[in-house]
């Protein structure tokens, strides 16, 4: 059935990676400038964070264009892995960041530095814009793509930073509290752990090849068992090459009529049709067999 295994979930949206990467990329120069003169550790935190957010969506954007090649030599499915293993640095990423900023903020408790809250507010709000940019930019492919998804995180986590900054900012022009920045600093990092391991888990059940969480295989079995001539169904695989892209294979036990040249391909179009109009399955590969072929028989497990 034709397809195209090059067009990925992710490059769907490369232009709103590319205007995400500018934005977030131009807020990160201004916030590590206005943290470093207005002595704010949220702020140069959020500037931190930033600066691993400029990475990942230059690493997310250069994973679409590598995803995109086509699939030549040993690369029988190209390179669309590519997105998944930039989702995996991003989340990687977030997550050391994270650590960082929790580890920087506790031990920031009991000091009382300077901090020039005119100027913290004056750059957080220029973050809070410039990231709810950015995350209405990315809004429409995190649900399609885990390298969007991750990069949506990752701006996401900004615009929380930018909040917390604000906040802090004006805590401390209200009561004199600075404690308010490392504690805003504590609270960033303990929203960004639990989203990083979160995403790490999806990566991880793409890299280990297990089946899309949105995906039943009682269900696609079932469905496929409904075929008209099929008796059962039996090795059945099912994984993601990338965000949009499932694959499956089985071993599919037939009636021994099917095996007519002509009813098998009824029979063979008609299972393609049902992994793909109920499952989005564009791309399987399954093998068809008699009810007596004895390696059934025997390999009747799944």
């Amino acid at each position: 059935m034709g397809h195209d295994h090059h067009r990925t979930a992710a490059a769907a949206h490369r232009s709103r990676l590319l205007a995400a990467f500018l934005v977030t990329a131009t807020v990160m120069v201004v916030e590590a400038v206005g943290g470093w003169l207005a002595g704010s550790l949220a702020l140069l935190a959020d500037a931190g964070h930033m600066l691993s957010d400029t990475a990942a969506l230059g690493l997310a954007l250069a994973a679409t264009w590598i995803a995109s090649r086509p699939a030549r030599g040993r690369w029988t499915f190209g390179w669309q892995r590519a997105e998944i293993l930039a989702a995996l640095v991003n989340g990687v990423i977030l997550l050391v960041v994270g650590v960082v900023v929790i580890v920087e903020g506790v031990g920031r408790f009991g000091t009382e530095p300077e901090i020039r809250t005119g100027l913290m507010v004056a750059v957080g709000a220029v973050g809070l814009v410039a990231n709810l940019v950015s995350l209405w930019l990315l809004g429409g492919g995190r649900g399609e793509s885990l390298n969007v998804r991750g990069a949506y995180l990752e701006v996401l986590g900004d615009l929380l930073g930018s909040v917390a900054v604000l906040l802090a900012a004006a805590v401390i022009a209200v009561t004199g509290w600075t404690e308010a920045d490392a504690v805003a600093s504590v609270a960033l990092g303990v929203f960004i752990v639990p989203r990083a391991l979160l995403l790490l888990r999806d990566v991880a059940r793409v890299l280990l090849e297990g089946a899309p969480e949105d995906m039943s295989l009682a269900r696609l079995r079932e469905h496929m068992c409904e075929v008209e001539g099929v008796v059962t169904v039996h090795d059945l695989h099912a994984w993601t090459i990338t965000s949009g892209v499932p694959v499956v294979s089985a071993h599919v036990v037939v009636e021994d009529d099917v095996l007519h040249p002509q009813r098998f391909c009824t029979v063979l179009d008609a299972l393609q049709r049902c992994l793909e109009g109920h499952f989005d399955v564009e791309h399987s590969t399954l093998q068809l067999e008699p009810r007596d072929h004895k390696a059934t028989e025997v390999r009747l497990h799944d």
